[in-house]
């Protein structure tokens, strides 16, 4: 697959830093320890794909998600680890769909997971097909590709006497199998002969047993201290509809026996996975051992590397805990800018490029309990996007500020002035931005106060501040209701004192104020988000995440924004001065009827606070 998009900003991304997976990757290049594989015909092939011509790709990794949900914040890592670390060597990342499950993956996610790896930067194709030069060629796979060969070899595994097919129920499997103290037990069928279990495997095959009557067990060791090795399923019977081969097989190979087989089918050099796979390691190596001694798969193997998972603090990533989530309707849907689904972090406005700083940043090691900051996520998207973000003004809790000698200085109540600011204050070329000055605006409801705190430099009676991008006032008072609610704020222009002309800081102030012209200003909906957690770790210590949920995870205010904003499309992003990143949003927003803005997070991190 390709390179990422451009980034959003020169040197976002930090230099490449060492760390063990890329270490090793150098050793095999040095050593040449794939120099001799083999690419061309079908990876479905088995023996035929080593008759093919020199593997062009140095190395080749994969991103091997399972089609059974919408991929969340930690595949990113797991998504930008192995595509950049395939382009820093020239090499290939494979996307393949782990589909081994068909009871629980559907269409919707395999389209979904294409989306996102798209939307991170990654392209489903790459110029690198020896047999017809220029010719970009699809890096994606399924597991139900190497349907037959995984058969095949099954049943080389029963006739080589390294498997059988087991007729205990689950329960006395699991019985048997003993625990961290104590060996495993031997099935009573373990000793049939290879005759008999081809027999019942190919019964199992032709659905002439019951879903859990049988399974095939690798034939190992059932006194192994690793529990992974005492004889582990390898097949199952599901009578199930598969998303990609219909009804054609009714038992479907287990994940850590397809793992193995769909990595060395596609030529996999170094295979990245995250810890808890770690202790299946020997099982991934026995089954790739076994298969190249049968002949029907070519050495050198693949490698698995294990690196920790990434967790993020006031995050939860269980798939069943984000579907119960939704089910439940404690947010609106897998896309809810509040999920950490990919869908809804997208959604919520953050960028591919803070993904990947983020991701890089939060380190690849093996330390199995370390928590990265949510803070670090936010950094992330501000360094990004601050640099290329559009300025715009705001003002989410509106009330009126009317100048009272509006027609004094102006000669008329109905006089508008135009105003500009630049799109972008580092970016001349962005252009500027236009909009009117009339007699009333809005400003928001927290810049004025009647009794002053210490430190409080924006509006209060005889003080005066600008309104950016126009002229200095000073404030006259406010109009209360009945319960001390201000109505409106009154104040008095300064004449000659317009930003941008001669002699407009002769009067200096402490306070600025961002506004929004009654006359131009529109009406918009817009998101403030938050945190979905008010703890660091919802779930620690088996407490019911439910329990912390933030209350103010989402407040919807009706707001009025500049009128430059009436062209913003979906998914373009801003800053709100004073407020913020923003994006439109990419569902509910429409250009120039319905304004709805999501808010991706503040100027700063206030959490904390």
């Amino acid at each position: 697959m390709s390179s990422p998009a451009p980034r959003a900003a020169a040197g976002a991304e930090p230099a490449a830093s060492s760390h063990f997976i890329r270490q090793a990757i150098e050793h095999d290049l040095q050593a040449g320890t794939y120099a001799n594989r083999r690419w061309g015909g079908s990876p479905g092939d088995g023996p035929h794909h080593a008759a093919g011509t020199p593997d062009p790709a140095p190395i080749r990794t994969r991103f091997p998600p399972e089609p059974n949900g919408y991929l969340h914040i930690g595949h990113a890592k797991s998504i930008w680890l192995n595509f950049s670390l395939a382009r820093e060597y020239g090499g290939v990342c494979h996307l393949r769909f782990d589909d081994t499950n068909p009871e629980k993956e559907e269409q919707e996610y395999v389209d979904s997971i294409r989306e996102m790896v798209r939307w991170l930067g990654w392209s489903h194709e790459c110029a690198d097909d020896p047999r017809q030069p220029g010719v970009p060629q699809p890096h994606e796979y399924f597991a139900s590709d190497y349907f037959d060969f995984m058969y095949r070899a099954a049943e080389y595994l029963i006739e080589a006497g390294h498997a059988y097919v087991d007729e205990q129920s689950p329960e006395q499997i699991r019985a048997t199998r003993g625990d961290f103290t104590t060996p495993g037990t031997n099935s009573p069928f373990r000793d049939r002969s290879p005759a008999e279990n081809l027999t019942r495997f190919r019964e199992m095959r032709d659905g002439k047993h019951a879903d859990g009557a049988m399974v095939l067990r690798a034939r190992i060791d059932m006194a192994s201290p690793n529990i992974n090795m005492r004889d582990p399923a390898i097949y199952r019977i599901r009578h199930a509809t598969h998303h990609n081969t219909g009804d054609k097989w009714c038992i479907y190979p287990m994940y850590t026996y397809a793992h193995p087989v769909e990595d060395a089918l596609e030529r996999i050099t170094h295979s990245i996975c995250t810890l808890e796979f770690e202790d299946q390691r020997p099982f991934y190596d026995w089954v790739l051992e076994r298969l190249i001694e049968g002949g029907l798969l070519s050495a050198p193997p693949p490698r698995q590397y294990e690196f920790a998972r990434l967790n993020v603090g006031h995050v939860i990533t269980s798939k069943r805990k984000l579907r119960q989530l939704v089910e439940e309707g404690h947010v609106a849907g897998w896309d809810d800018p509040r999920m950490p689904t990919l869908a809804g972090l997208r959604r919520r406005g953050y960028t591919p490029e803070a993904l990947r700083l983020f991701a890089e940043r939060s380190g690849v090691t093996k330390v199995s309990n370390a928590w990265t900051d949510y803070a670090a996520l936010d950094a992330a998207l501000r360094e990004t996007l601050d640099p290329v973000a559009p300025r715009a003004m705001a003002v989410l809790d509106p009330v009126r500020l009317v100048i009272d000698n509006w027609a004094e200085v102006f000669g008329s109540e109905g006089h508008l002035e135009p105003c500009e600011a630049p799109m972008h204050p580092h970016h001349p070329e962005f252009g500027q931005r236009r909009f009117m000055l009339g007699r009333e605006v809005w400003i928001e409801r927290s810049d004025y106060e009647q009794t002053p705190p210490k430190g409080f430099f924006r509006l209060f009676p005889d003080n005066q501040v600008r309104l950016k991008y126009g002229y200095v006032i000073e404030c006259l008072g406010a109009d209360t209701d009945a319960a001390g609610q201000v109505q409106a704020v009154h104040a008095r222009l300064v004449p000659d004192t317009k930003s941008g002309t001669p002699g407009a800081d002769r009067v200096k102030v402490k306070g600025v104020i961002t506004w929004v012209g009654a006359s131009d200003g529109l009406p918009a909906e817009v998101r403030l988000y938050d945190r979905l957690f008010t703890e660091e770790q919802p779930d620690a210590g088996g407490r019911d995440f439910l329990s912390v949920l933030n209350p103010k995870s989402l407040a919807t205010v009706q707001a009025i924004v500049e009128p430059t904003l009436a062209s913003a499309r979906p998914e373009d992003r801003f800053q709100f001065e004073r407020h913020g990143f923003f994006v439109a949003d990419r569902k509910d927003h429409a250009s120039g009827t319905k304004l709805v803005f999501n808010r991706v997070t503040g100027l700063r991190d206030s959490w904390s606070k």
